[in-house]
């Protein structure tokens, strides 16, 4: 799959590159020897974005991939595929 939708691309392309921010404060906050329960709310905001990232990204699939003119069984396999590697 290849995102067309450059308002979708751009989308996630902002997520991924907050994610990657997000990151190197993380590592920025164990250098400087920060509280636990900081870092540890800090990996669950990364954890949170990284799995909204994963959503918009699966719902471009869905949009752009697979509806298209497939049966509606064969649809929803490749989306049931498709969220499964979320889990």
């Amino acid at each position: 799959m290849k995102l067309t939708d450059p308002s979708a691309k751009a989308d996630l392309l902002r997520r991924v590159r907050r994610i990657e921010g997000q990151a190197r404060g993380i590592s920025r906050m164990i250098e400087e020897d920060r509280d636990c329960s900081e870092i540890l709310q800090q990996l669950a905001a990364v954890r949170s974005a990284a799995h909204k990232a994963a959503i918009a990204l699966v719902r471009a699939y869905a949009t752009e991939c697979v509806v298209s003119d497939s049966p509606s069984e064969e649809i929803a396999d490749v989306l049931a595929m498709a969220l499964s590697r979320l889990a």
